[in-house]
């Protein structure tokens, strides 16, 4: 069963622009694609009405490319065209970087924007990522990128966009969420992470109404930097520095076979015959 799921406030003419390039690459690259989804503010829950369409897949090459000692690159790149961006990851560094924790295909995996998904194959990789994703990994990536975006933030004069406020809080809410839950796999979006962590008092709606203002102005609009919003972001990014120590990860042999069982099942039923 394919799986789709674009809200309402999704333009029309760009969902259709996006299912056609995914359609060419799998024709011109000669790959399935059996996930494809929305990345970025759509999907996490704080578009502007001018935000950009971060399409992201997975894709499978013939079975004969992973036979083979001289295979193509892992990455399929298309350019950026006006408000389009559509890019996508084989399948095997997918599942290397869920092993790694890298938190991005999770990200992939619990997009509530779906262009196109074959239903077993994203409930079977959200099952392994469940299995096997750190997650003390998981919270190291993202306390890399909540002081990436925090520091951008405290960079700025004064006033700063609403899209780097928001993407700093997002990272910092993902970690308070995964110290209060004993699992890997969080929510995406924003609002439902923020509901799933016992937020401070206030903090709560003063991100909604922040969102609010982001939905109604542009990308670059500023604001001052909310002291609850900047008191939590600082709170979460110093709990999760001792909750989460740094330290060489376990060599987890079970999780590398179910990582190894997941790709060559997927592979042997979605590989394109050449």
């Amino acid at each position: 069963m394919t799986l789709r799921t674009i809200p309402p406030g999704m333009v029309a003419p760009a969902v259709a622009a996006i299912d056609a390039r995914l359609d060419a690459i799998a024709r011109e690259h000669g790959v399935a694609i059996p996930l494809a989804i929305e990345s970025g503010s759509r999907a996490w829950g704080f578009p502007s009405p001018n935000s950009d369409y971060d399409c992201r897949f997975v894709f499978v090459r013939p079975l004969a490319h992973y036979l083979s000692p001289w295979q193509r690159r892992d990455v399929i790149e298309t350019p950026v065209e006006g408000d389009l961006d559509v890019n996508g990851w084989d399948l095997a560094k997918a599942v290397r970087l869920l092993a790694g924790g890298n938190a991005v295909i999770v990200e992939w995996l619990m997009s509530p924007v779906i262009y196109r998904a074959e239903e077993q194959f994203r409930e079977e990789f959200l099952a392994l990522a469940r299995r096997i994703a750190d997650r003390r990994l998981i919270a190291r990536h993202y306390l890399h990128l909540g002081e990436s975006f925090r520091d951008a933030c405290l960079a700025a004069d004064g006033a700063v966009s609403r899209k780097k406020i928001l993407y700093a809080l997002r990272p910092a809410v993902a970690l308070r969420w995964l110290k209060l839950h004993e699992e890997a796999v969080a929510p995406m979006e924003l609002p439902t992470l923020l509901a799933g962590c016992d937020p401070p008092a206030g903090l709560a709606d003063a991100v909604a109404e922040l969102i609010a203002r982001k939905a109604e102005g542009a990308e670059s609009d500023c604001e001052p930097l909310p002291q609850a919003v900047a008191a939590f972001i600082e709170n979460e990014l110093e709990a999760a520095r001792g909750a989460f120590q740094k330290r060489p990860p376990a060599v987890d042999g079970d999780a590398r076979n179910a990582a190894e069982a997941f790709f060559r099942s997927t592979v042997q039923r979605l590989a394109v015959e050449t």
